[in-house]
């Protein structure tokens, strides 16, 4: 009904037109008096309408004084922003990339308190470890109600395979349950072999004996992470992405007083005052402390973590797997994140760099542990990573532990003789406590901050697109919009309440059905409304885009680079690029692929089957392969099969399409290229003789 009455109203008018109408029919809600009550609720708790383009915060960070300036735009330093502009300071954040470029958006989406944090504060008697569970379990808890649309909790499977050990992991994580008491996010229970192996079909039966369940939070930490930053920009916070700290400005008595900034995009350069400058850099922490004083003693021990996606079959889609004994003593999460499989992580010492890559060894460890806890059923191949990808963890160093597998994520809050406050350390789920613990430091030690509330405003503060989310939101938007289903799942648990704002900016498919929403990968609920609204958002490269407004190069690297001429061409409308930008932009996002989300690694791996075609078969076949990859990428992807398939006047539905290329796609990572081609044809050749 609503998809006709959808139609039927717009005609040639705008979407945003249609939506107005077909809210009003449907619901019996004038949407202008919707706006209205919205508008003065936004009053009321001091919320922006809507959010300044960056032009206006650059300008802004160029022609004012703040009472607090933040480097860095991760969890920490977006929390800390949060944190001081509700508390009334005026407030102003950089960041020398994007937010959650770094770390932030590399985590194994767990939002947790640690199993094996209270293990070893029991164990060691560590009082300190105790107190870190104990808090990040209220933080978990705190996380989950303030943004219900990006987070939710997951099971996640203790396979036992010795009788002893289930005494000893069901005390644990009893253990774990009790910490949390009433922040406990559902109790853990035991499950016999039979029932591990009905919801865990891929667990190997050998030897098990049966497995406990726990449950902890997951998140899409980069959205979290921009949600942060949304939060505190609808609050009067100016934040800034792709700004450098390029170094220090102090006053006569040797007081920090603000920073000389570098807009990354233009290279324009100039001074900024502030009252107190907070580093929140994460692995570049010491860095910001060097600019403050280059003899200080460094504080952060980094260590790099690297995760692999592999297809949604490895997983049950409602369970997740731990496996708390590696061969060499890691913990492995074996987890479902938006219909695929994450796995990870590693954990090994590191140099801090901007771009760190995941490498073979590390991919290799993965994928070997991963193969211990599978049944022989399931083939762990090489070929299905779809995506890999390293991030570094500002662990802080301790002189009386030598490893980093023994660095707790424990924070630290640093004031230095000259006022520059640093937070250091910590870990995701605990963001909003050390921003809190960092804003309270910054007041003490700087007597010219005087805020209106003294006092923490952010336990419980809802973050941007949970004030008007509910779990069945997503039917509005089928009605309403006429989207398909799975595209409104994806836009409500992604943007939350603006979630609308996103449909209105899409465009007419021309089709029954779905009404609008026209996706720029076939495999995948992102559509074209989501670029433009990613640019509202301060997406201002094609990698911002691909990587952290959606998660596309996190899941699929190939659908990812397929996908890139629509994101580009679409982001070129809305911010004005020429031929020359639309190139570079597409240059940079492959190099991202190539080199940080493992498109490099993946190619370089891939096993070779002996090949024996004779020379004028190969060039015979090398010709074909030129012929169908028309565009001449070194690979054949569904496009060109598509194209093929036209040219020799066979119709074939899109569905149909997916399934040649599954048959001739052997590593199953979305394209064919000539070596695989090559193995291809040898084997057809050989099964025909």
């Amino acid at each position: 009904m609503a998809s006709k009455l959808y139609n039927i109203i717009v005609g040639g008018a705008s979407v945003g037109a249609g939506a107005y109408f077909t809210t009003w029919l449907l619901t019996g809600e004038n949407p202008t008096q919707l706006q209205t009550v919205q508008a003065e609720a936004g009053k009321k708790t001091g919320r922006l309408r809507t959010l300044p383009p960056r032009s206006t915060q650059i300008q802004s960070l160029n022609s004012e004084e703040f009472d607090v300036l933040i480097i860095g735009g991760g969890a920490t330093g977006a929390g800390c922003a949060i944190d001081s502009v509700t508390r009334g300071l005026k407030t102003a954040l950089v960041e020398l990339d994007d937010f959650a470029s770094g770390t932030s958006s590399r985590s194994t989406k767990l939002i947790h308190g640690g199993v094996r944090y209270l293990q070893k504060a029991i164990l060691n008697l560590d009082l300190e470890q105790y107190k870190m569970v104990k808090e990040a379990l209220h933080e978990r808890a705190t996380m989950l109600k303030t943004a219900p649309h990006l987070t939710h909790a997951i099971p996640i499977m203790l396979p036992v395979y010795e009788w002893w050990k289930v005494p000893y992991y069901w005390v644990g994580i009893k253990a774990y349950d009790l910490v949390a008491g009433s922040k406990t996010v559902k109790s853990s229970y035991y499950l016999t072999k039979t029932e591990a192996l009905e919801i865990f079909p891929m667990l190997k039966k050998d030897k098990l004996v049966g497995a406990i369940v726990y449950h902890d939070g997951q998140q899409d930490d980069a959205r979290m992470c921009l949600a942060l930053a949304l939060t505190a920009t609808r609050y009067g916070a100016t934040v800034a992405n792709h700004v450098k700290a390029v170094h220090i400005i102090k006053d006569d008595k040797g007081k920090i007083c603000g920073a000389h900034l570098r807009d990354e995009l233009t290279g324009k350069e100039w001074d900024v005052k502030a009252k107190c400058v907070i580093n929140a850099a994460g692995p570049f922490t010491d860095s910001v402390r060097k600019m403050d004083d280059s003899n200080v003693k460094e504080i952060c021990t980094p260590s790099k973590g690297v995760h692999i996606v592999l297809p949604g079959y490895y997983s049950p889609e409602q369970m997740g797997l731990l496996d708390p004994e590696t061969s060499d003593g890691r913990v492995i999460f074996f987890l479902p994140w938006q219909k695929h499989t994450l796995s990870g992580t590693t954990d090994s010492p590191c140099a801090v760099t901007y771009n760190p890559t995941p490498t073979e060894d590390e991919i290799s460890f993965i994928l070997n542990e991963i193969k211990n806890y599978l049944n022989s059923d399931v083939e762990v191949r090489r070929g299905d990573v779809l995506s890999a990808w390293g991030g570094i963890r500002p662990l802080v160093s301790d002189p009386n532990k030598g490893d980093t597998q023994s660095l707790a994520r424990n924070h630290i809050v640093h004031v230095s003789k000259s006022n520059l406050i640093t937070i250091a350390g910590g870990k995701w789920t605990t963001y909003r406590a050390m921003a809190q613990e960092t804003i309270d430091a910054a007041i003490q030690a700087v007597p010219e901050l005087k805020p209106t509330k003294p006092e923490c405003q952010t336990d419980g503060l809802q973050l941007e697109g949970a004030h008007g989310w509910t779990p069945t939101m997503y039917i509005r938007l089928v009605q309403d919009f006429g989207l398909e289903c799975e595209v409104a799942q994806h836009l409500a648990t992604s943007y939350g309440d603006r979630a609308f704002a996103v449909a209105k900016l899409a465009n007419l498919t021309g089709k029954r059905w779905p009404v609008i929403g026209n996706k720029i990968h076939p495999e995948f609920p992102y559509i074209d409304a989501e670029i433009r609204y990613g640019v509202r958002e301060y997406a201002v490269t094609a990698v911002d885009m691909i990587a952290r407004r959606l998660r596309l190069a996190f899941l699929n690297v190939q659908a990812a680079q397929e996908a890139l001429p629509t994101i580009v061409n679409i982001m070129a409308e809305e911010l004005n690029w020429n031929d020359e930008e639309k190139e570079k932009q597409l240059k940079m996002a492959n190099h991202f692929l190539a080199t940080e989300m493992g498109m490099s690694v993946n190619r370089a791996s891939r096993d070779k089957i002996p090949i024996t075609l004779s020379q004028e078969e190969v060039k015979m076949y090398v010709k074909r392969f030129q012929i169908l990859d028309h565009d001449h990428k070194g690979y054949v992807s569904i496009n060109d099969i598509r194209r093929s398939m036209k040219n020799a006047g066979e119709n074939v539905t899109g569905d149909e399409l997916h399934e040649i290329l599954k048959e001739i796609d052997t590593n199953m990572n979305g394209q064919v290229e000539l070596d695989e081609y090559l193995q291809l044809c040898f084997l057809l050749d050989d099964v025909g003789t």
